[in-house]
């Protein structure tokens, strides 16, 4: 064994964990059984924040039982505060995709708070610590209730991180809306002339779809309220009581300032998908939203001078290797891309979702790094576009006005005073010159 190791023990048997790392055994085998995108869940600071909520609310809940004496208590709920306040980020480096329904996730808390606990403590790290992970952090708890409440909690801060960026989008549209709310243009249908608009009103338009879903997302937020905290392994109950459950939501309640409430269906909830597989459909609409806004902004600027060009971009970089002057919407191509991807994770987290058997999903892992990936990559996609895009954009009046002149609009409004028939022939007699 090298010095630079300490050996742990679990239920399979010994096994060297750096010595200089509050995790234990289990966690060193996930990184040698998983070690296969590179991506840690401490990625997702959410669900570490939520999980150790979860464990401080339980270890008080268990002081008031009686089944955890008062000391170990204060480190454990000390242990959690440092990494409510990030000091031991680098302890969770488990990877995102793992078997086990997230036992390696739920274990590498148990193990970074026993140590840490136990040296709170005065004792030490390892298999001698004062504080056992299974016995006293993990007391009263199952993965399947604990993990699963985590991960349930951790949208909510997400969506909200979310929500706020769509709101500055919006609000940077509205601006642009109000700023172009006399330049007349052509508004089209099929690609086809249809009838007169003006810029500011397509650009209102792009505010209000996005503030919808705003709406919708908020709403969305009530699904993850109700946990299975409590219910152990499928919903049973075993190895806690009524009375832990109680306490336990009461206590977690508080720390989070939020109006948890528990399943009323212990066993269906240790495994139903349908709150995740609602909130990614939604992240779909908004990627669908998005991607058009995106594909609008790139029509809209088309050309410049063998295009629509009726709005101008701003000129983020050189646009090719060969053609001078080329500037690219990049932009717009950026935020199409982020959606195109959302998609796909739409589909995994519906695939996931289906292929729990039994009492427990097994593939939740995936369907929280998709949901999370999803509004991490969205809002980051929005507060750029945003930013380097929306805050810039500039109309070609001269553009809208030529555009709107030389099209057919003008016989829709012919129709309500001479007719159907006449203005279609007028329009056959312009298009012929």
């Amino acid at each position: 064994m090298s010095s630079n190791n300490r050996v742990e023990n679990d239920p399979l048997g010994p096994v060297e964990v750096p010595a200089n790392r509050y995790y234990g055994a289990q966690t060193a085998r996930a990184l040698r059984n998983f070690n296969i995108s590179g991506v840690a869940v401490n990625r997702m600071p959410f669900v570490i924040q939520a999980l150790a909520q979860i464990k401080m609310a339980a270890a008080r809940a268990n002081c008031d039982e009686g089944t955890l004496a008062i000391d170990k208590r204060d480190a454990i709920v000390s242990a959690c505060e440092e990494i409510l306040a990030g000091k031991h980020d680098e302890e969770f480096p488990v990877d995102v995709f793992q078997g086990g329904a997230g036992t390696s996730t739920n274990m590498n808390m148990n193990e970074v708070l026993a140590n840490r606990a136990s040296e709170l403590l005065g004792g030490t790290r390892g298999t001698g610590r004062l504080v056992h992970p299974n016995d006293d952090v993990n007391r009263s708890q199952s993965t399947n209730d604990a993990y699963a409440t985590a991960v349930r909690l951790s949208m909510i801060p997400a969506s909200r991180g979310l929500r706020a960026g769509l709101i500055a989008l919006a609000d940077a549209l509205n601006a642009k809306a109000n700023e172009f709310k006399d330049i007349r243009k052509l508004g089209r249908t099929q690609l086809q002339d249809a009838v007169p608009m003006t810029l500011g009103q397509e650009f209102g338009a792009f505010a209000t779809t996005i503030l919808e879903d705003c709406d919708r997302l908020k709403e969305t937020e009530r699904l993850f309220l109700e946990v299975n905290l409590g219910g152990t392994a499928i919903g049973t109950g075993v190895a806690a009581t009524p009375f832990y459950r109680a306490r336990a939501l009461e206590h977690l309640s508080r720390a989070t300032d939020l109006p948890l409430t528990g399943s009323k269906d212990l066993f269906e909830a240790s495994w139903d998908m349908g709150a995740f597989m609602l909130h990614m459909g939604l992240l779909k609409r908004v990627a669908a939203k998005l991607s058009k806004i995106a594909n609008d902004f790139r029509l809209l600027s088309s050309g410049p001078h063998g295009g629509l060009g009726e709005i101008v971009l701003p000129a983020l970089q050189p646009g090719s290797s060969l053609m001078p002057g080329k500037v690219n919407p990049v932009a717009a191509e950026a935020l199409n891309q982020v959606c195109f991807f959302v998609y796909g994770m739409d589909t995994t987290v519906g695939m996931a979702a289906e292929a729990g058997q039994l009492q427990r999903n097994a593939m939740e892992p995936v369907i929280v790094f998709s949901i999370h990936s999803a509004m991490e990559l969205l809002r980051n996609a929005v507060v750029a576009f945003s930013k380097t895009c929306v805050d810039g954009v500039l109309p070609n009046i001269e553009r809208c006005e030529a555009n709107l002149q030389n099209s057919t609009a003008f016989a829709t409004e012919l129709v309500t005073s001479i007719g159907y028939e006449a203005a279609a022939k007028l329009v056959k007699e312009r298009l012929a010159g």
